[in-house]
């Protein structure tokens, strides 16, 4: 049999549901692989376009700005569910009320955000925040205002991926990631030849791009594919925010968690060591977030799938599905420890010796590669279940003693940026032993009180 047949005979065999997420996740491999790419490129385009410093500022921002994300009170993952949901039992006018009623809360959400954030952005000193130079201060203000109105219609526009991935199409949203690096990384090309070091350009360029892209994706989506189900004002029935919220408000705290674990990194980095420390820290965390892309990848359809098949009762294919995962895991193990042998060799090939990683610092984000994905098999099916109360509790207690744990073995033990990544690992490792154990009383039917919520 050759590869060709192989390939065909492989992706239709198994269940509807099985054979949908193969071929997602093949498709997504060779648009997420391109998209990774192209990132990996603009990392030194941009490096050497701005100055370190500039570098770092930029990349603290965004993440700061990025933190706005948890405004959407988990409504995003809580049409995920109740699309999966109304998607398995065919109830097209129901579907149609969700996304109209989400996308009107949303906006009027990220709306009444906006008008305060202008209200602010005048009195925050983002110099001081960012610890630089005070006369950046104008020019950080203008970006940051930049940033900020780019990310609230991206805020409102994402929800045509939440559509695509609730309907076991993920696989678009990598053709979104894909021709919006692309034409990032020609607009960086373009200012590079053009003009010195604007932080300006460089955050109009990265964040008008993806806006850019999503709404020529929801016009093409929305009367074509799924016209059926387009959002309408004659559909927007905020009493059915009570059944998005209800699951919303636990992925809302969860949210909030997961931005104050994950995100806050940056920022802590630039008070204690400057925004230039920054950039070695994300390197690193890009270098090693490939496995962690990947196995999201592979890992993407399955929440929906678990929806769908925890809706039908299909136990039978939830235990399949979660053996195949945490075998896949194990390789990701073997992949993390290749990446850290290499990790130098690879740097220098990347980035040259324009920044200097410490060995110890890759070591700790291998390590945290490890534990985020084997946290997201089961996250992945304990979303899909809207069985979160136990993750949101966990979450709550990891995000009080992430920041803390952070600054203290950065500061007080001299650890460096390498303190804040295992500050970060200590913060997930209650979760990586809890909810393996949810899953798996779920599974058999034993779970009760907490285990079961």
């Amino acid at each position: 049999m050759n590869i060709r047949n192989f390939f065909k005979t492989f992706l239709i065999i198994g269940q509807s549901r099985t054979v949908r997420i193969k071929k997602n996740i093949i498709a997504s491999f060779g648009l997420k692989g391109f998209s990774i790419l192209v990132g990996f490129l603009l990392v030194p385009l941009t490096l050497n376009y701005l100055s370190p410093l500039k570098y770092g500022i930029w990349l603290t921002l965004s993440s700061i700005i990025g933190w706005f994300g948890f405004f959407d009170i988990g409504l995003g993952n809580g049409l995920r569910n109740k699309l999966a949901e109304a998607f398995a039992l065919k109830d097209y006018k129901l579907s149609k009320i969700y996304i109209s009623t989400t996308y009107a809360a949303l906006s009027i959400i990220i709306g009444s955000v906006y008008v305060l954030f202008f209200i602010m952005n005048s009195y925050l000193n983002w110099a001081i925040i960012l610890n630089t130079s005070l006369e950046m201060s104008v020019e950080l203000n203008c970006v940051a205002m930049i940033v900020f109105s780019f990310f609230a219609l991206r805020f409102v526009l994402k929800l045509i991926g939440v559509i695509l991935t609730a309907d076991q199409l993920p696989a678009y949203n990598s053709i979104f990631d894909s021709i919006g690096n692309i034409f990032t990384l020609i607009a960086i090309y373009i200012v590079t030849t053009s003009s010195k070091g604007s932080l300006l350009y460089v955050s109009i360029i990265y964040t008008a791009t993806p806006v850019i892209v999503l709404i020529i994706a929801s016009f093409y989506f929305f009367n074509g594919k799924y016209k059926v189900i387009k959002p309408s004002i004659k559909y927007i029935d905020f009493k059915y925010l009570k059944p998005l919220a209800g699951l919303g408000v636990k992925f809302f705290l969860l949210q909030i968690a997961v931005i104050i674990i994950f995100s806050t990194d940056n920022l802590i980095i630039t008070q204690i060591l400057g925004p230039a420390e920054v950039i070695p820290y994300n390197i690193a965390f890009k270098y090693f977030g490939i496995p962690i892309m990947i196995f999201s990848i592979i890992l993407t359809p399955f929440w929906s799938a678990f929806t769908d098949s925890i809706s039908k009762n299909d136990i039978k294919w939830i235990k399949t599905a979660l053996t195949k995962l945490i075998s896949i895991w194990f390789l990701v193990v073997v992949v993390v420890i290749i990446m850290l042998v290499f990790s130098k060799y690879f740097y220098i090939m990347w980035i040259g010796d324009k920044v200097y990683i410490p060995f110890v610092l890759s070591v700790y984000m291998g390590f945290y590669a490890v534990l985020v994905t084997w946290n997201t098999i089961f996250s992945y099916f304990l979303n899909g279940a809207g069985k979160i109360k136990l993750q949101m509790y966990d979450g709550i207690l990891a995000m009080i003693i992430n920041i803390p744990i952070s600054i203290f073995l950065a500061k007080n033990i001299g650890m460096g940026s390498t303190g804040v990544i295992l500050g970060t690992c200590i913060s997930l490792a209650t979760g990586s032993l809890l909810i393996p154990i949810q899953t798996k009383k779920i599974i058999s039917g034993s779970a009760k009180g907490i285990w079961n919520k």
